[in-house]
């Protein structure tokens, strides 16, 4: 039987990095970037729905389109023998692999908006030190530090959750940067495996591994660590270079999705005064995950 794991991350937290490497397992050379479809591999991709619903998603209001995702994501979760050509990237044998930005929110039915235990067996919960994720997403947003910073954490905040134009993708419920955490964490509805965007960067092909064992997926050292090799952000800046990544938003030229790929650059990007705001807003929530004030920090903020 077909099992769905969500790939769950507040954005910018290294989803489509996590992708990558899936994409790169067992491969006799780097997978093309652009193979990984952005409007068929996510749960927001408004595809789902209306082949599903069997109607247009842009006729109903991000509510109504909320009470209906359940239906649609079990719907899918059930079909075993119809392969999406587009999704070939995110499979590994029986298991098929869904990014979503959305938060684990209840619709106003009172029924998992991602569909519970009828959508998916499981998730991978990919998260970053929001300190690293701030100067990500204001580049991936076309906003400054300041912007992006309140944005995370604003309680109402969303991808594509506008009303006076018709979104690309079905509205994703963000919440603030914690809140988005504490969401899939807290939820009993499906288990969970977490992975720090830090830890897959220190030692990626053992992460790599433990996620895909908690998928039921058996992963030899030898090509987990091929996967991170092909993975490497080196080759993926490589080939946005040379070819384009259609994932990218347009607010990206000249800019590039695959900006840094590193840990720890919030030190030299960050003013201690927005470091400092971020740690008031999300630091009960950093400890949680293991992200510890520092003592730059404090020597920055001192200074």
């Amino acid at each position: 039987m077909r099992q769905t794991f969500w790939l769950s991350s507040y954005p910018k937290s290294g989803n489509t990095w996590f992708r990558m490497l899936i994409a790169n397992l067992r491969r006799d050379a780097p997978v093309d970037i652009n193979d990984l479809p952005e409007r068929g591999g996510i749960a927001s991709a408004r595809g789902w729905f209306d082949n599903n619903m069997l109607f247009a998603s842009s006729l109903l209001t991000h509510e109504e389109c909320d009470r209906l995702r359940p239906r649609v994501y079990a719907a899918v979760a059930q079909q075993q023998e119809q392969v999406d050509t587009d999704e070939a990237e995110t499979r590994i044998g029986s298991a098929r692999f869904v990014k979503t930005h959305d938060a684990w929110t209840l619709t106003g039915d009172g029924e998992p908006l991602l569909g519970g235990q009828r959508g998916a067996t499981g998730a991978i919960v990919i998260v970053r030190d929001p300190r690293d994720v701030a100067p990500s997403l204001a580049s991936h947003n076309g906003q400054s530090l300041d912007e992006a910073i309140a944005f995370m954490a604003q309680s109402g905040a969303s991808f594509c959750g506008s009303r006076d134009r018709q979104p690309n993708q079905l509205r994703q419920q963000l919440l603030t940067w914690s809140a988005y955490n504490a969401s899939w964490l807290d939820q009993g509805d499906i288990p969970v495996h977490l992975v720090r965007y830090e830890d897959l960067h220190r030692d990626t092909p053992g992460v790599l591994q433990r996620a895909l064992a908690f998928a039921g997926i058996a992963v030899t050292a030898a090509e987990a660590a091929q996967a991170a090799r092909f993975a490497d952000f080196g080759e993926l800046r490589k080939q946005e270079t040379e070819r384009g990544f259609r994932e990218a938003s347009r607010r990206l030229s000249g800019i590039g999705f695959f900006r840094r790929g590193v840990s720890g650059a919030w030190h030299d990007e960050l003013s201690a005064a927005q470091v400092a705001r971020i740690e008031a807003d999300h630091g009960a929530m950093m400890e949680r995950l293991g992200y510890q004030f520092s003592g730059v920090r404090q020597e920055r903020i001192a200074g």
